[in-house]
């Protein structure tokens, strides 16, 4: 039996980084043609611009804010098979500005779902684990359908209009009891209505009342991701508060990695190969902050053939004692087709 299914990452995700020209331009060598592109200036302290086929092109939403979606003509100006295209806006293509973008790959199609008791629209890739998944909310109590074929392991929520309102993120290893806030430092919170305090199935996950994952009648956008060997991990682990840090198996050379504290105050971090092309990784960007690119010890990790080593005591990612969870997607499967195994960087 194969150790995975997906021997080329890349294939579903990929990390690319380019300059502005404050102009257009394209973006390409993906590989892929995109389904979720999230957008960062590494130069300057710019929003996060994450965009998606299922909403379409020209409408952003910000990571590191409450606001509700945005429509400019001068972003993501269309989704093309090995990259997007890009317009004058300085966020996101400011003249001789560094940026990165980070690129998944769903369906590149999408379908109503009526396995909830609101109909969705869903972009998915059961073989990779990831889904967008759109539905207007109700209100009350519901189930929306999210195609995976089993469980998500991470799912990241926002109200695209009407008021401004918060990014729940479901975790796994926090259960439907608790979240976090992808656009805040804050620590898990225990809450009944953003989930309904009942665990995603192989077909729906489940709404409260919030007004952040079920509020009035609004358009609201999930992204939902299953944990699939050899090519995303999800899970948790304990900081012992050491340079000589915990170990975070994954079963594969990591791509990309972001990591919360749940237990405390600590904003998101996320590391990836492409900023970082060898060992150490330093290069911090954090999803609840528009920040530019920090480079400094406090982000000092080693991307390994299975998995991450920390290298800091930093209290974002590794203080004695503290809870952690975090999120990873593969450059290379710990083991590859032929049982050829990937070599550490």
């Amino acid at each position: 039996m194969a150790y995975t299914d997906i021997d080329k990452p890349t294939d579903y995700f990929n990390t690319k980084l380019y300059t502005g020209n404050g102009g257009t331009q394209n973006i390409t060598g993906l590989d892929f043609a995109p389904d979720w592109v999230w957008l960062k200036s590494r130069s300057n302290g710019n929003y996060h611009n994450l965009c998606d086929t299922v909403r379409g092109v020209n409408k952003q939403l910000y990571s590191n804010d409450t606001t509700a979606e945005a429509s400019k003509t001068t972003v993501l100006t269309a989704f093309n098979s090995d990259g997007f295209t890009l317009g004058s806006e300085s966020d996101i293509n400011g003249s001789a500005r560094t940026f990165v973008s980070w690129n998944w790959l769903a369906s590149n199609t999408t379908a109503s779902n009526t396995d909830g008791s609101i109909t969705s629209t869903v972009s998915a890739n059961t073989t990779s684990g990831f889904s967008i998944v759109s539905y207007t909310s109700t209100g009350s109590n519901a189930t929306v359908g999210h195609v995976l074929g089993v469980a998500p392991s991470m799912m990241i929520f926002k109200r695209r209009s009407g008021d401004t309102e918060n990014w729940p993120v479901y975790h796994k290893d926090m259960g439907a009891t608790h979240i976090m806030l992808l656009n805040a430092t804050d620590a898990k919170s225990d809450t009944a209505t953003r989930f309904n305090d009942t665990e995603p199935t192989s077909s729906v996950f489940s709404l409260g009342t919030s007004g952040d994952t079920n509020g009035g009648t609004s358009p609201f956008i999930a992204y939902c991701f299953a944990e699939k060997k050899g090519f995303s991990k999800f899970g948790s682990y304990t900081g012992n508060g050491n340079a000589d840090g915990t170990f975070i198996y994954t079963g594969f050379k990591p791509a990309w990695v972001m990591i919360k504290r749940t237990d405390d105050v600590a904003s998101w971090t996320i590391l990836d190969n492409k900023r970082d092309s060898f060992n150490v990784t330093e290069k911090r960007l954090f999803p609840d902050d528009a920040s530019a690119e920090v480079v400094s010890a406090n982000g000092n990790t080693d991307f390994l053939s299975n998995g991450v080593k920390i290298r800091t005591s930093h209290i974002g990612i590794n203080l004695s004692g503290a809870t952690y969870i975090y999120m990873a997607f593969a450059e290379a499967p710990l083991v590859g087709t032929n049982n050829v195994p990937c070599t550490a960087r």
